[in-house]
């Protein structure tokens, strides 16, 4: 969906910062890199930056004398903005942009994102050229994004917008809740193993296992907790029987 938007630099003033912004545009699934007039343009430079997966797209980038004649055969145009007020009014943020951008594509348009210098930004002379503005909003403390950051986050707000259903983390693997039956061999070990460190006394242990056996009820174990769990038990009681077998074996000191 995203490959009819062109990422357009403008006067970009760092070639690392165009290799990184290839790398998002990757991670987004988008490939059309367009540069205007870069004044220190080194492919080399871009190159470490985008990694191997993304050098396909600063090989390809399109460089433009202006910025008019880099935005022909465009029919939507989104200029970025760190300031507003004044003549930027409407301005959009990437959450409200992105519906409008991926309806727009699915009409059979062409949307170019633009993006000004590293250290001044699109004037009011360039962002004229643009159809509407967007901001990204940030910390009034802190309110200076790298290039390829504020690039990410446009493109990453149009990748959500274009899938077919909301992405949610797949996570993992779904465990079973423990059986009737294991429930009670869980509980059996635990008061075995409790009785084993004197944390339970031989007299009415049943009665004083009530409340371990209530608070297992709520926690509602699952099969790989109760793996665990049977583990640890044993590994106690390895420990125990270990302790008791170097006790018995210690020589008695002789009488003095």
């Amino acid at each position: 969906m995203l490959k009819n938007i062109s990422v357009v630099l403008f006067r970009t003033k760092y070639p690392e910062n165009v290799g990184s912004t290839a790398r998002a545009m990757k991670n987004m699934d988008c490939s059309n890199l367009i540069l205007v007039t870069p004044p220190l343009w080194s492919m080399d430079r871009a190159m470490p930056l985008a990694t191997a997966k993304a050098h396909v797209i600063v090989e390809k980038a399109q460089i433009f004398p202006d910025l008019k004649t880099a935005l022909a055969g465009q029919t939507k145009v989104y200029g970025t903005t760190a300031r507003t007020g004044g003549r930027r009014k409407g301005v959009l943020t990437p959450a409200t942009a992105a519906p409008l951008i991926i309806q727009q594509l699915k009409n059979g348009e062409k949307v170019a994102l633009v993006f000004g210098p590293e250290d001044k930004g699109l004037t009011n002379k360039e962002t004229q050229l643009c159809s509407r503005l967007i901001n990204i909003p940030t910390s009034d403390e802190s309110s200076s994004l790298n290039l390829s950051q504020a690039v990410l986050i446009l493109l990453y707000e149009c990748f959500k917008e274009a899938l077919d259903a909301p992405f949610t983390p797949s996570g993992p693997p779904e465990e079973r809740p423990t059986t009737f039956e294991e429930q009670e061999i869980l509980a059996a070990n635990l008061q075995e193993t409790l009785l084993a460190i004197d944390f339970l006394k031989e007299d009415n242990s049943d009665y004083w296992m009530l409340p371990v056996k209530r608070f297992m009820a709520r926690i509602d174990i699952k099969r790989n907790e109760f793996n665990l769990l049977m583990g640890i038990c044993r590994q106690i009681k390895w420990i125990i029987e270990k302790s008791k077998k170097i006790i018995d074996n210690k020589p008695e000191r002789p009488s003095q």
